[in-house]
């Protein structure tokens, strides 16, 4: 059997003009043999260097994030202990998206969705995709299916504990699978991670919580599924309760819970954020607005009094919240100056495509009135 040739290596260029011929010449190799955009200059031929997000539905969490939300083309992990808010994190999301006109789906793994609170959260259940998988390769597969189709804005997956490999489903109580869903994991999301951001679809894992054997110094808490889900998440959430918020001495109508961003690959982490989960409703958007109207100056306060430039709008917090969720209008104007305060980038984008979008209007409005046939008859 002939020996396959080796390809030819060229020496070295001796000037700056003989490197760029050598690159043209290895960039048109590159693309005739792999597609177009195999190999390109990234300010040159790249116009969306803005990275694009879906709002968390809290503008504190967005600002966390760095860029308004959880951004698309990647791998996201809400991750914390039993009831701290994980799930609701994740339905704001796909409610956000939906707003926006987005497609959602919803992998419970878990076999757990409420669909009465997610209407609650401002989740559409009549356009919600849902699926309720037996086995971990077939929630994997059914995600790969949809990130493939490009069709999908976010697909959440609820979540990696109960993602349950076919062969211990199969097999008897107490077998031991050591390392089987964490192969499972890692083969998944290296088939994915390419794929995902090429179809910008955004894909959030929501991981539990476990505890390691024997540790004596240190954190010994850890996540399921192995480590490949740490590594190819592009911004991992920790998410932690600290308090019950009570109305009166007994009755408790929320959490007041703890977001961490542990891990951002497209801002800087380590920023925390203290949310209100509030029961049956999720989290309190208004809440959300007064603290970071507060945090950046957008309103001040005075004793226990609120005001949004010369208006009083409450005395103390919890009327200061309901003056904002009973005039929508003020809240909308708040949101809008913290937005282009916090993401201005994101602000010039939108209004220049608001502007491109008149513009062909416009255009179209002119065509149509020179080219109408009926129009000569007026």
């Amino acid at each position: 059997m002939a020996k396959k040739s080796m390809p030819e290596t060229r020496p070295a260029p001796t000037n700056n003009e003989e490197k760029q011929k050598a690159l043209e010449a290895a960039r048109l190799q590159i693309e005739k043999q792999f597609g177009k955009g195999s190999l390109m200059q990234l300010g040159k031929e790249r116009q969306d260097l803005h990275i694009e997000s879906i709002p968390s539905g809290s503008i504190l969490l967005d600002a966390a994030l760095g860029v308004g939300g959880y951004p698309k083309g990647r791998v996201i992990e809400i991750y914390g202990p039993e009831s701290s808010g994980k799930t609701t994190l994740a339905l704001h999301a796909i409610a956000e998206a939906q707003k926006r006109g987005g497609i959602a789906a919803f992998i419970d793994a878990e076999h757990a969705l409420d669909p009465g609170y997610a209407r609650n959260l401002g989740v559409n259940i009549d356009e919600l995709w849902v699926s309720q998988p037996d086995t971990g390769e077939q929630a994997l597969e059914i995600a790969e299916s949809l990130v493939r189709s490009g069709a999908v804005d976010i697909i959440v997956v609820d979540s990696v504990a109960a993602l349950t490999p076919q062969a211990e489903i199969e097999g008897d109580m107490g077998d031991s699978h050591m390392g089987l869903q964490a192969r499972l994991m890692s083969q998944a999301l290296r088939k994915l991670t390419a794929t995902i951001a090429k179809s910008h679809s955004c894909l959030i894992f929501i991981n539990q919580i476990r505890m390691k054997i024997g540790v004596m110094f240190g954190n010994p808490e850890t996540t399921t599924g192995g480590k490949a889900l740490k590594f190819y998440s592009s911004v991992r959430v920790e998410v932690r309760k600290i308090e019950t918020i009570a109305k009166g001495t007994d009755d408790a109508i929320g959490n007041r819970v703890r977001v961490k961003v542990v891990k951002n690959k497209v801002a800087p982490p380590f920023r925390k954020v203290e949310l209100e989960i509030m029961f049956g409703k999720g989290i309190s958007s208004s809440g959300s607005l007064l603290d970071a109207a507060l945090k950046f100056e957008l309103i001040e306060k005075s004793g226990s009094w609120y005001s949004f430039g010369e208006e009083r709008i409450g005395q103390g917090r919890e009327n200061a919240k309901l003056f904002l969720e009973s005039n929508p209008d003020i809240a909308e104007e708040i949101e809008k100056k913290l937005r282009i305060l916090l993401f201005p980038a994101a602000a010039v984008e939108k209004e220049d495509k608001a502007k491109k979008t008149g513009e062909t209007k416009k255009a179209d409005s002119t065509a149509g009135t020179v080219e109408d046939p009926k129009s000569e008859l007026f």
